[in-house]
């Protein structure tokens, strides 16, 4: 069933002088940059009731208004893919993704990722953005993830996300030794010269903003947990490489491997064997779109991050 879909929002006068495409972007933030600007050229999209190009600027204050069906958003097919599901009901999915899934089809992930998984487990899903993934972890990031099975669920978790409502927190092992927790309050953006890369963007960048605290210190590393307050592609990885304390296996932000002195032989090859980033999402909190609400999951690391965290304990209890 194609679903209706009404929109509205006001151009904040921080977005001035911004083309409309990247204002509607930013504006409705659950629907694909190349959805938008397809309703802008249909007409579906207006500004203060009239069409408009999607290249062209507006001032602030303008009154964006969407009117339009919901259709299959991309040439996607389901795939019978196992999904761990922590919770369902008629609105949500809760979904605990395992390391190395992809979570949305892109250039050489076209198949096998868990947008697949989701419409063989919910065909009707096509119809809603992304199909009902409203957040997402990377590749090799572990943890719970909350899916939309309706539109209006889709909506009010885009909201609280906005909002700033939804509580994330976050597993990781880091290297170095912490001697407390603090906040990094750095904006981001993309990398000037690897744009496949995210990076600290004093000027041009947008607000995030991340919390942690010390589980557990060892000799050359520190098991932290996170807490989200702004959600930026690889927020968590881009925040604590800033600060000295990059992921264990993240080559990405903390280059190569590096063996803490005085380790033992097994935890050497413990951190070699560790071929992603140590974090895990262990905790999801968020209103409830339908029933309002509050609810929480929990979920443990996965084995491969157990053992790792355990091989670093037995190497810190010998040096003592």
């Amino acid at each position: 069933m194609i679903e209706p879909i009404v929109l509205n929002a006001t151009v904040p006068d921080s977005l001035s002088g911004a083309r409309l495409d990247q204002i509607a972007a930013e504006l409705f933030n659950g629907f694909s940059r190349s959805r938008l600007q397809k309703w802008i050229k249909d007409g579906d999209l207006l500004v203060d009731g009239k069409s408009c190009r999607p290249r062209d600027k507006l001032f602030g204050g303008e009154q964006l208004t969407v009117r339009t069906e919901l259709e299959p958003e991309g040439e996607w097919s389901p795939e019978a893919i196992d999904l761990d599901i922590i919770y369902e009901d008629d609105e949500i999915l809760i979904i605990n993704k395992p390391p190395g899934l992809v979570v949305h089809p892109a250039a050489g992930n076209y198949q096998g990722t868990l947008l697949n998984g989701l419409l063989h487990h919910l065909p009707d899903n096509e119809h809603i953005p992304r199909a009902g993934i409203v957040h997402r972890l990377d590749k090799d990031t572990s943890g719970l993830m909350v899916v939309a099975k309706t539109l209006g669920a889709h909506q009010s978790l885009i909201k609280q996300l906005q909002a700033r409502t939804v509580s994330r927190e976050y597993l990781a092992i880091v290297q170095g030794h912490m001697t407390g927790g603090g906040t990094v309050d750095k904006a981001m953006g993309r990398h000037p010269q690897a744009r496949t890369k995210m990076a600290v963007v004093d000027h041009a960048g947008k607000e995030a903003i991340t919390h942690y605290r010390v589980v557990e210190r060892f000799p050359g590393h520190t098991y932290i947990r996170v807490k989200l307050e702004t959600g930026r592609t690889h927020q968590i990885r881009v925040h604590m490489a800033s600060i000295g304390y990059s992921l264990v296996g993240d080559v990405t932000y903390g280059g190569r491997l590096k063996l803490p002195k005085g380790a033992s032989f097994e935890l050497h090859d413990a951190l070699r064997a560790f071929k992603r980033q140590a974090l895990h999402a262990t905790r999801l909190a968020l209103v409830h779109p339908a029933s309002g609400e509050l609810m929480e999951w929990q979920t443990p690391p996965p084995k491969d991050f157990d053992e790792l965290l355990a091989a670093i304990r037995v190497d810190a209890a010998c040096r003592q």
